[in-house]
């Protein structure tokens, strides 16, 4: 017995050891700073990271940690975040601006520390700091570690795919412009597949994504939308795509021919090349735009695909175009965003918490500003149960809740709105006008720790019905159920999926409907839940979690690093 211990003592440290050895600490330098391109027929001078657009990918492995050194060498003040990771224990890497830190000014730097764990699959980084997302972005690959595999069959390559919008104007000036006149910026110029907007665009014939494949091979196609305001739908001609995750978290295999994808949002697809070599197929996406009266973009963009070994012919070789779903086809987005379910027997996989500790409705949508003298301003703004967001200027709200400085926040906002009706009535505040102010606020929800919090998500219509993408910083959701028109947890409840539901961090709720999530508060911080469609973020479609502390050191929120930027 005592030779079985001492074997298995020392069979436990081998694994302990190389797990230790799998794991790497993986170092990049982010140079931020301004460049002079040309799109579109015109020259934009734009902000970027080490001189591309998009800004370099991100390969890591489950387990390792990263350590991303930020130089600040454009003329504005920015942050990073790294979109969907957990940041267990290393809030202060979170990123957004205000939120967990003070911007890195021009001419400064800033180290982000954190570790990668519990997640495999595609998310990404941008700037959380201004419409600098619009340019500053890249992709996270998180493949599993050494000795583990993919629960699919293993690609012959992997393509990142970003979706991106353009402007033919300083997009810094632009927001800058939206915030003070309270009307939403011009629409962008085009769209883009990993920087390029495609051939259909005015003087882009040269300027267009291709991907070369063998036929009989498959490819992971790794989808990000970093579009600033649009949903987008995707396909490639000929070919249907399988669906294996999103948001870094594997789902089971979903066959599909389109692809609706929301700002913030990623999805893992495998390609199979098994179409004609003397062919080349354009992969082409436009918008999904939810709410058919506001003016959108109406334009495409696309890449192509060839096979290699195809014959040299004379003349133009034959190009196929996908056949995209009208801009306005909320039953196919609907389709596919519910569609898409958890792989129960995969890597990482995370039951349904099944006791409820907090239960939350938050209405989210568009209002109008207040004027100091009672009337209303010809302004938009966004709201969340009512609550305005208000950024805060002098100290940042986890430097305040770790600190306990008062004042930069307020504990009190709502679990359910202030004022409850119809709220996908398009026609309520024809009755009541004043359910479009709400108050500006910068207001948080305090949790303490392990709470498990069941959150439902309810669109309003009080300016115009649309679906709204929220992302939820730290953590994911699962996401039990998704529907049309007003919440009814008597009939609604019915619908929860409980076994395998999709679980991940940004969730577009439907237009004119609503969706239910839950997640744990295991991760202590303050936490920012926000409309990734950008120009509602700082019109205050937001609101803050702070998570208390845990009874241990290892759940206990650590003091800031000594280098994190002041305000």
């Amino acid at each position: 017995m005592e030779g079985v211990r001492v074997s298995l003592a020392c069979a436990l440290l081998l694994f302990a050891v190389s797990s230790i050895a799998s794991a790497a600490i993986v170092e990049h330098t982010f140079n931020v700073q301004n460049l002079t391109v040309s799109r579109l027929c015109k020259r934009q001078v734009v902000t970027v990271v080490n001189g591309s657009l998009p800004g370099p990918t991100i390969r890591v492995k489950e387990g390792d940690s990263l350590v991303i050194h930020v130089l600040n060498n454009s003329p504005h003040n920015i942050t990073i975040h790294w979109h969907g990771i957990f940041h267990r224990l290393t809030v202060w890497a979170d990123g957004p601006s205000m939120i967990t830190q003070c911007p890195i000014q021009p001419g400064k730097r800033y180290a982000y520390r954190f570790n990668i764990t519990g997640q495999e699959g595609t998310l990404w980084w941008h700037a959380h700091s201004s419409f600098l997302r619009a340019t500053v972005y890249g992709a996270i690959i998180i493949r599993p570690k050494s000795g583990h595999s993919y629960p699919f069959p293993k690609p012959h390559k992997e393509v990142p795919i970003l979706f991106g919008e353009w402007w033919n104007t300083d997009v810094v000036a632009l927001e800058e412009t939206a915030i003070a006149t309270g009307v939403p910026p011009n629409n962008s110029d085009a769209y883009t597949i990993n920087g390029l907007p495609g051939n259909l665009y005015p003087c882009s014939k040269d300027r267009m994504f291709s991907l070369d494949v063998v036929k009989g091979k498959r490819y992971l196609l790794r989808i990000i939308n970093a579009a600033m305001n649009m949903q987008m739908f995707f396909k490639i001609a000929n070919h249907r795509l399988t669906v294996v995750g999103a948001d870094a978290v594997y789902t089971a295999p979903y066959v599909t021919d389109v692809i609706a994808i929301a700002p913030g949002q990623t999805v893992d697809a495998l390609l199979f090349a098994d179409q004609s070599i003397d062919t080349s197929y354009y992969m082409a996406a436009h918008p999904y735009a939810s709410a058919p009266s506001v003016p959108f973009p109406n334009t495409t963009t696309r890449g192509v695909i060839h096979y290699t070994g195809a014959s040299k012919t004379h003349g133009t070789k034959r190009v196929l175009m996908p056949k995209l779903p009208s801009f306005f086809d909320t039953l196919t987005a609907h389709r596919f965003y519910s569609s898409l379910n958890s792989l129960v027997d995969g890597p990482h996989y995370v039951p349904v918490p099944r006791h409820v500790d907090e239960e939350m409705l938050v209405t989210i949508g568009l209002g109008l500003e207040a004027c100091a003298d009672n009337t209303t301003c010809p302004k938009f703004s966004a709201s969340m149960s009512n609550h305005s967001f208000v950024l805060p200027k002098k100290l940042s709200i986890l430097e305040a809740v770790f600190h306990g400085v008062d004042g930069i926040f307020t504990p009190d906002f709502p679990d359910q709105p202030p004022v409850k009706f119809d709220y996908t009535d398009p026609n309520i505040t024809q009755t009541n006008p004043g359910l479009l102010l709400a108050q500006k606020t910068t207001s948080a929800k305090v949790l303490k720790f392990n709470t498990t919090v069941e959150l439902v998500l309810q669109n309003h219509a009080l300016i115009a019905a649309e679906s709204h993408p929220m992302h939820l910083h730290g953590f994911n959701f699962h996401v039990l159920a998704q529907g049309f028109g007003n919440y009814d947890a008597n009939r609604d409840r019915s619908k929860f999926n409980l076994v395998n539901p999709q679980f991940r961090n940004t969730l577009a709720v439907p237009v004119g409907g609503w969706a239910v999530t839950r997640f744990t508060a295991d991760n202590p911080g303050a936490w920012i839940m926000h409309c990734h469609i950008d120009v509602h973020l700082p019109f205050g479609l937001g609101m803050i979690f702070v998570v208390e502390n845990g009874p241990t050191k290892a759940t206990t929120l650590p003091p800031p690093p000594l280098d994190l930027p002041k305000c």
